[in-house]
């Protein structure tokens, strides 16, 4: 179970991360139309009127709420794992003790 959360919550970071560097800032449209006048007006058409912010914004806003919710699982998930105070709590010895066989003769 863990390593299932784990392998999702990787993925989302990846996604988020990614989706963050494609959006652009909201000063981005301010330098836009100083520098080209009418700015992207054609960008827009490609995710609706609204351009793709709305779209973008939803899905990261999605992805934070998966992120912030896998986060907070591994959280549990890792307090509930066994604690070992020690290395050497955690091994098992076995004595062995070899014992010299009775038919040798002892040693001068």
């Amino acid at each position: 179970m863990d390593s299932i959360i784990l392998v999702l919550h990787i993925a989302v970071s990846i996604l988020l991360i990614g989706l963050i560097l494609i959006q652009h800032g909201k000063g981005a449209d301010a330098g836009a139309a100083a520098l080209g006048g009418g700015g992207g007006g054609a960008s827009s058409s490609v995710f609706g009127s609204q351009g793709s912010t709305s779209f973008l914004s939803r899905t990261s806003a999605l992805l934070a709420t998966v992120f912030f919710a896998t986060s907070l699982s591994l959280a549990y998930f890792s307090g509930k794992a066994d604690s070992v105070d020690s290395v050497t709590q955690s091994v098992t010895t076995t004595e062995i003790v070899e014992q010299a066989p009775a038919d040798l003769p002892d040693l001068p």
